[in-house]
């Protein structure tokens, strides 16, 4: 079956348990097209660049699915009605890359850094 990776958006004003919620009606709605989502990652409430209907920032999930194209395409047409949705991606990839993303990776690298990573002055 192909493989995807795939980016939701959702609103700010969502609670975390909200936002947990929607991915797994996502899961299973691609489930039940006969497909699955082996791997799934929140990268948490970040700040948008600019404003999308109102919202400064959203609640970043990404998921791995391997799942054929109609399952796919009727997940996608769900995000479409779903005014908890602010913006969606879906890409196909030739195969799904092990361990944590770019997004986590960088986290990390961020909290390893001398005085928390931030922009202080205690240089």
């Amino acid at each position: 079956m192909p493989l995807y990776e795939h980016v939701v958006l959702a609103r700010q004003d969502l609670s975390g348990q909200q936002v947990e919620t929607l991915v797994d009606s996502l899961k299973e709605i691609v489930s039940e097209n006969g497909g699955t989502v082996p791997f799934v990652e929140s990268w948490g409430l970040k700040s948008l660049t600019y404003r999308i209907q109102r919202n400064r920032k959203a609640h970043f999930t990404f998921m791995n699915i391997d799942a054929p194209h109609a399952a796919v395409a009727e997940m996608e047409r769900q995000m479409r009605i779903n005014e908890d949705v602010l913006r969606y991606m879906t890409i196909r990839v030739k195969q799904h890359e092990e361990g944590p993303t770019a997004m986590m990776q960088k986290r990390d690298r961020d909290d390893r850094r001398p005085g928390g990573g931030g922009r202080g002055r205690d240089r």
